[in-house]
């Protein structure tokens, strides 16, 4: 699979919805030769975003990562691209990557990317997502 901590995700005690920060690092090249990372990550992309849509979920921003506004000195700063995903639950987004569909595109993701991280935060502010 990865080196998802679904432990985790599933003890937490949050059962509302959840909003995942992804931060990307592409390899230059994919590791199954496929092309470069970006391309390969672009392929994931592509199965992924209907597989969020089925679970009721929605990115809500992406975008290219350029400078870094603030650094305290203790921050990794070399990211790629980054992403914001909504899900309506933990459960959700763990049906979602536990899936055949994802564990199959999730090749895709591992040739292309460097690093990967995804931090869960329990979402405070509903008003405006997707619901």
């Amino acid at each position: 699979m990865s080196t998802f901590d679904l432990d985790a995700i599933r003890a937490s005690d949050d059962r509302g919805p959840v909003t995942m920060l992804n931060l990307i690092k592409y390899r230059p090249q994919a590791t199954d030769g496929s092309g470069s990372g970006r391309e390969a990550y672009t392929r994931y992309t592509d199965v992924v975003g209907n597989l969020v849509s089925e679970r009721g979920g929605k990115v809500l921003w992406a975008g290219v990562m350029a400078e870094a506004a603030l650094n305290d000195g203790h921050s990794d700063t070399d990211w790629d691209y980054g992403l914001v995903v909504y899900y309506p639950s933990r459960e959700a987004f763990l049906d979602m990557v536990t899936s055949d569909e994802y564990l199959k595109a999730n090749e895709d993701r591992l040739a292309g990317i460097e690093k990967h991280i995804i931090v869960a935060s329990k979402t405070i502010v509903l008003d405006s997502l997707p619901g």
